[in-house]
């Protein structure tokens, strides 16, 4: 072989790399996409830059309907399928991913429906002599190419989110997911494209840390939406190129406050939903319970019989109810924080152990040390803790103390103290008598503080990638 031979051969394999996915649980192979370098994503970006400065090729509002109700169509009909997809790569319990696909066909449909909320107003010009004379009035057009990246723990609600508003708004947009769940977000632009989208409005981008980097910061992209660990987030932010806007959503350390009055009986499924769900790996889950002193430690063995009696699995399995996290060193990185914990003083009532290398058992504490990591940073895996307290306003500021703020929530039977609560507990959403975790696809939905800029759900977000142009016209 000739070294125009050897050049060939090298080219076409470099370009032809994939990333492999497996099944978090067993480590099984279960696919692959193929990853794309700068070259190509710079032609991406030049092409999706050129639709949106050429307003006669912006989609306009009737296709864009369309083509989002025939996706919805499209996800229904493939339910079922995708579902394991979600289970298979990403690890949540396949109960919980079928529930993701029923939310992302919604997500869609209200995409659909919202883009006829996407319009301007007038503007009263006469209120002054100077205006007088003069008409006005604005009207709503896309923000400029978006760039999504997502995370892995709602591997196809999260690119709907990110992505449907994006094609609602006329913005075409590149989309990265997380590289542990790259097959739901695949399976959705191709969706998208079999729904009559052009290929060159939705592109799916497969890439390195640093590629993706190049990507998000480059001058081109009107608007980042960021769905990751505040770290990598703020990072991200402080690098943007001037103009470009964004929302970042990151996690929480999610704090809920059990009043004296509270239905102890009817709270406990909901806060066992809340700290167990998909393992944990939810930003808003369920971590801190703050509870009466008297009752704390009745309430934590409550949610650890409950929590023991959790099945933990195989996402794909039928009756999982805990899948495993996301990778091996995940499990790693909470049973050192749970060792933390105990060995600083924290009783454990149940798990505190791994089930295998990719799984962990449901833990509940009770009492850990308030400078601990299960008490100050988010754990994402199976681990809820409880402290006792003898003052509502000590237990409120212990939940605030943390520069981290999403949702939080209250179990009272006491009007007063709820409205307490949703006064004074530093959230975005206060739930009452309902867990932390609580959403719908079209509540604002977002962090305060280190927890994110910005707000998401569906419509809020197709307003973020909208921006107004206001017409004065002098009669």
């Amino acid at each position: 072989m000739d070294d125009i031979e050897k050049k060939h051969v090298a080219a076409k394999s470099k370009a032809s790399k994939k990333l492999n996915v497996v099944n978090p649980y067993d480590q099984s192979h279960i696919g692959s996409v193929p990853t794309v370098t700068w070259n190509q994503i710079d032609k991406y970006l030049a092409t999706s830059h050129q639709l949106f400065k050429d307003c006669h090729q912006w989609l306009p509002a009737f296709e864009r309907v369309s083509i989002l109700k025939k996706a919805a169509v499209l996800i229904s009909q493939r339910a079922d399928e995708l579902a394991f997809l979600i289970a298979n790569e990403g690890g949540k319990p396949l109960m919980d991913a079928r529930v993701e696909v029923t939310r992302a066909i919604d997500g869609v449909e209200l995409c659909a429906k919202e883009i006829s909320n996407l319009t301007g107003s007038q503007i009263p010009m006469d209120l002054t002599q100077a205006g007088a004379g003069r008409i006005a009035f604005t009207t709503k057009e896309p923000i400029g190419v978006v760039v999504a990246v997502s995370a892995f723990n709602h591997p196809l609600n999260l690119i709907v989110h990110q992505v449907a508003p994006a094609i609602a708004a006329g913005c075409p947009v590149l989309v990265k997911p997380a590289r542990d769940t790259p097959l739901s977000c695949k399976a959705f632009v191709d969706i998208l494209h079999e729904a009559g989208l052009p290929p060159q409005w939705c592109r799916f981008i497969a890439c390195d840390i640093p590629t993706s980097e190049k990507m998000i910061t480059d001058a081109r992209v009107g608007f980042f939406s960021f769905i990751g660990s505040a770290k990598v987030g703020w990072m991200l932010r402080s690098k943007l190129a001037p103009g470009t806007r964004c929302a970042l959503e990151h996690g929480g350390v999610a704090p809920v406050i059990v009043e004296d009055s509270a239905d102890i009986e009817a709270m406990i499924p909901s806060l066992l939903k809340g700290s167990f769900y998909h393992s944990g790996q939810v930003c808003v889950s369920v971590q801190r319970i703050f509870a009466p002193r008297s009752k704390a430690k009745a309430i934590a063995q409550l949610l650890a019989d409950g929590a023991a009696r959790l099945i933990v699995g195989n996402a794909i399995d039928e009756f999982t109810e805990c899948g495993p996290l996301i990778r091996p060193k995940e499990v790693d990185r909470v049973a050192d924080w749970v060792d933390e914990a105990v060995a600083a003083g924290a009783s454990l009532l149940t798990g505190g152990k791994r089930l295998g290398d990719s799984t962990y058992a449901p833990t509940v504490l009770l009492d850990p040390p308030v400078d601990a990591k299960v008490s100050t940073m988010e754990i994402f895996g199976p681990v809820v803790c409880v402290y006792g307290y003898d003052d509502i306003d000590q237990a409120i500021a212990q939940a605030n103390s943390l520069e981290y703020a999403f949702q939080a929530s209250v179990f009272t039977k006491n009007l007063d103290v709820a409205m307490k609560a949703i006064r004074e507990l530093e959230a975005t959403a206060v739930m009452v008598n309902d867990h932390t975790a609580f959403r719908v696809d079209w509540m604002p939905f977002a962090g305060r503080k280190q927890s994110g800029y910005n707000t998401g759900g569906i419509a809020y977000t197709m307003h973020d990638m909208s921006q107004d142009k206001m017409a004065v016209i002098k009669m």
